[in-house]
């Protein structure tokens, strides 16, 4: 999965997979997550919100399975 820097004082990469809906960040202060059965829709919202960090904390974390990588 291909990761993207994002301008996000929460956030410093995103990337999406489709086919395995799974979303994978890496967060500014440290820690990589993939995040479980996520659909498409969410992670395009979460791409174009105003706040990333807040859109996070609303719609994706403690909402999707996730596992901590590396």
């Amino acid at each position: 999965m291909r990761l993207k820097p994002v301008d996000s004082d929460m956030l410093r990469l995103v990337g999406y997979d489709a086919r395995s809906r799974i979303l994978e960040v890496v967060f500014n202060k440290g820690g990589q997550y993939q995040y479980k059965e996520v659909p498409a829709t969410e992670y395009k919202k979460l791409m174009t919100a105003e706040s990333m960090g807040k859109y996070m904390h609303r719609h994706i974390i403690d909402r999707y399975d996730y596992e901590r990588i590396n």
